[in-house]
């Protein structure tokens, strides 16, 4: 199974699925190793789950066979609250001695920790693994910085379209083809269902937007040579903007309610049956099927502008890398392979339901677990990063898309005007960037 290789930028993208990036630590003054011990303890700090357990069991398994085949190293893992993992980073960074070998970071963090001077170049190590022969080329593109590798991927996320079979069926509808049925039908939906959300939509959820303006042939930036600039408000992505902004209202999704809506309350909309649609995550199933909504609903890639075509999707994710202040440099390398190795990553889709990075690993997956073939098409038909600039933080933090997409559907802007004010502030940040 092959994760397509078209992507928007040259090098690191996404974000695990649902984190949103935030701002990256200042450039420090010397993160480079002492010396490369083949013996002691190794630190890792991983991101803690929601449910946690299955994915402690994985690692504690992958940790055993590292340390059994390391005679003389033992680990030590600690599990971080997301939310607070910047101002965790930046510490470690900042202060090498008391940094970890090894973490978990989500791939949007990629260039800004790159330009931080905080991970590793293991370029050399990556290239001689035989592991990474079979790592598809779009999730390699995630821990890729001008040319140089700087981790190993550890699983990927994409989002894909749940719709409520029972709600279909009473109705008599198909699931939506192309991006005008799909409002169309969401429209429909709440104009038969007034109890419904047809598609809950949020003026929040950056991500769930994004394969609007993709669909449409727009981007979020393009390169200028020498950093990017922004291309939120060109004809294209104008189009994709008001296709989006266009769910928005009493029709379907009130802006009154849906307006401050993130992903995570979209899906749960649906979970909790108050929507006949959402745009949700592979890393969304265990939420779905805890609901109210198990055994009535089924899961097609978001529609895009051609019918019978798939809408690009943002290609999410984490990547397992190495910090060049470890003193332990050769042993956190073959940590990092154990951690993001095929055996692992196998497992922790077992466990978690994480989709590998692994053409050979993700095609078993497909094989075992229907539910994740949807997003396996959506994959395999070509997905997309954000900008890889460490400006991409900063833009995500400061919720510069939400704020757009907030002041169309609440009538403050027009979708020229909103998206010429997010241009320019995505500028700004470009151009402090570098």
């Amino acid at each position: 199974m092959k994760l397509s290789a078209r992507i928007a930028a040259p090098a690191a993208a996404l974000v695990l699925a649902g984190i949103t990036a935030t701002a990256c630590a200042p450039q420090t003054s010397d993160t480079s190793s002492k010396g490369d011990g083949k013996t002691g303890t190794l630190r890792v700090w991983l991101f803690q789950e929601v449910g946690n357990k299955p994915k402690e069991q994985v690692v504690d398994a992958a940790v055993a066979d590292f340390e059994k085949a390391h005679e003389g190293a033992d680990v030590e893992v600690e599990y971080i609250p997301v939310d607070t993992r910047a101002q965790r980073v930046k510490a470690a960074f900042n202060d090498p001695k008391s940094a970890p070998d090894v973490i978990e970071y989500g791939n949007t963090d990629t260039a800004g920790y790159v330009k931080d001077g905080g991970l590793a170049d293991v370029s050399a190590e990556f290239a001689a693994w035989d592991e990474a022969k079979d790592a598809d080329p779009t999730a390699k593109q995630s821990v890729t910085v001008d040319g140089k590798v700087y981790g190993a991927p550890f699983f990927v996320g994409v989002r894909a379209l749940y719709y409520r079979t029972d709600v279909f069926d009473d109705l008599g509808i198909e699931p939506p083809k192309s991006q005008d049925e799909l409002i169309s039908t969401a429209k429909k939906i709440h104009k038969e269902r007034k109890d419904l959300y047809g598609l809950a939509v949020g003026g929040a959820y950056t991500y769930g937007a994004m394969p609007f303006i993709w669909a449409n042939g727009g981007e979020l930036a393009g390169e200028t040579g020498v950093t990017y600039k922004s291309a939120v408000n060109s004809p294209k992505a104008r189009k994709g903007i008001e296709a989006y902004t266009s769910l928005f209202g009493d029709d379907n999704c009130p802006a009154a309610k849906c307006a401050s809506m993130g992903g995570n309350a979209t899906v749960t909309a649906f979970a909790s049956g108050k929507a006949a649609m959402a745009i949700g995550g592979d890393f969304s199933h265990a939420a779905v099927e805890a609901g109210s909504v198990k055994g009535k609903y089924a899961v097609v890639p978001l529609p895009g502008v051609a019918e019978g075509s798939i809408a690009p999707a943002f290609a999410g994710g984490n990547n397992i890398g190495v910090l060049k202040s470890s003193s332990h440099r050769t042993l956190a390398v073959d940590l990092m392979k154990s951690l993001a190795g095929k055996k692992t990553q196998a497992a922790m889709f077992d466990a978690m339901g994480f989709l590998p990075t692994y053409t050979d690993v993700l095609d078993n997956a497909a094989k075992k677990e229907p539910f994740v073939r949807p997003f396996v098409q959506t994959l395999d038909s070509g997905a997309k990063f954000v900008p890889a600039s460490p400006a991409w933080g900063q833009i995500d933090a400061s919720l510069v898309l939400p704020t757009m997409f907030q002041e169309i559907v609440s009538g403050r802007k027009d979708v020229a005007a909103a998206s010429d004010d997010a241009a320019k502030k995505m500028d700004a940040a470009f151009a402090e960037a570098g």
